[in-house]
């Protein structure tokens, strides 16, 4: 097993101190994580991509944040936006992304 990194320490950290509680969902979000599950079962074909460690390391989190895998989240995603039905919400985690589009734009 490789060692945890900052993010994970701290995520630990914070269980042995219990600060981290457990909660049901909302009927709303189990609602919202259903239809996103159901929707991830009609899969017909498969798609391979190339990501960045740190994009996937993002999606991961979030996923976990969501309380789903993060192939259905990706999935979702995928769907939301391919419908016109895509909003972005902000997320309580902090981004491990490499702020390369940051650079670019000031070049």
């Amino acid at each position: 097993m490789k060692k945890p990194d900052a993010f994970e320490q701290e995520i630990l950290a914070a269980y042995e101190k219990g600060e981290l509680k457990s909660t049901s969902p909302s009927k709303d979000r189990l609602a919202k994580f259903k239809a996103a599950a159901s929707a991830t079962f009609l899969k017909e074909k498969r798609v391979n991509i190339r990501i960045s460690t740190p994009d996937l390391m993002d999606i991961q989190a979030r996923a976990l944040e969501e309380g789903m895998p993060y192939q259905t989240l990706i999935a979702s995603v995928l769907h939301k936006y391919v419908s016109g039905r895509f909003v972005e919400s902000s997320s309580s985690l902090k981004s491990r992304s490499s702020g390369t589009k940051e650079k670019r734009r000031t070049s």
